[in-house]
């Protein structure tokens, strides 16, 4: 059947309008890099690298900080049940003992060969030629020495260390000792915690006296005037030898010294003071 003319025109617009809609349409090429852009491109991914890595390093750092005082944690737990376990020992030798003896009091030769000692005693540096009030601190692991001008210098090829006794004017001493030099080689130094950051800290070792001890003891150097005591003897000192009672203080005399000044003299001595709990 022969097409009519009047439809020819509308499909010839339709196929044309059809056949354009076909051919794809292509997008615009990006622009090029300048090689500005690409150097400021590197600057920040290694800046990121290198933000990245700090932080990873801090975070190692902390990690071993925690694990070094969880061995610290260890070993104070071992000591402490080493101490449980010696006391169930006592415990399971009294029962085990006869119906006759129970009534008897038991005797712990481990607290017989201990000294007791008050809150606060006198101690006698005999090197040094003088007394100082120390304060008893079973929570501190050193004992500690005030003092100021600490000059670190070298002798022999050896460590050594200057300082003078850090007193306040309150504090019982040789008076010719107050404002003396003292000099003791470093045995070794140790890291302390502060709120501007770590510092670190000699330790010598001094002969100490306190009652009928007579006990060489490492002291850590650090300025306590601000504290009530210029001494500090820590657990490393009373661990295994003495015994604590806090309700007393000054239980043995103070240790005396040659050429003490007339104020030393005169000053009254405390002895077995108790308080009330």
């Amino acid at each position: 059947m022969p097409i009519r003319p009047l439809l020819i025109a509308p499909l010839a617009a339709l196929l044309s309008l059809g056949g354009c809609g076909m051919v794809p349409q292509r997008e615009a090429p990006p622009e090029p890099v300048t090689q500005q852009a690409f150097a400021n491109r590197m600057d920040r991914l290694q800046a990121d690298l290198a933000d990245r890595c700090d932080a990873t390093l801090q975070a190692q750092s902390a990690h071993r900080e925690e694990q070094l005082g969880l061995r610290a944690d260890v070993r104070e737990l071992g000591y402490l049940l080493r101490n449980v376990r010696g006391e169930l020992e006592t415990l399971r030798g009294e029962t085990r003992q006869e119906p006759t003896s129970r009534n008897c009091p038991v005797v712990d030769e481990r607290l017989d060969k201990k000294t007791l000692v008050g809150r606060s005693e006198w101690i006698g540096l005999p090197e040094v030629g003088t007394y100082l009030e120390a304060r008893i601190d079973s929570g501190a692991e050193m004992s500690s020495l005030s003092a100021t001008e600490i000059t670190p210098f070298e002798r022999d090829g050896e460590d050594w260390v200057r300082f003078k006794l850090g007193l306040n004017d309150e504090d019982s001493v040789i008076e010719s000792k107050r404002d003396e030099w003292i000099e003791a080689p470093v045995e070794r130094r140790v890291r302390a915690a502060q709120a501007n950051g770590d510092a670190s800290r000699p330790v010598i070792r001094l002969l100490l006296t306190l009652g009928p001890l007579r006990e060489s003891v490492e002291f850590t150097l650090d300025d306590r005037t601000h504290l009530d005591s210029p001494a500090l003897l820590g657990r490393r000192f009373l661990m295994d030898i003495t015994i604590v009672d806090v309700a007393r203080r000054h239980i043995y005399d103070r240790p005396e010294f040659s050429s003490p000044s007339a104020a030393d003299a005169d000053a009254p001595e405390t002895q077995d003071e108790t308080t009330a709990p």
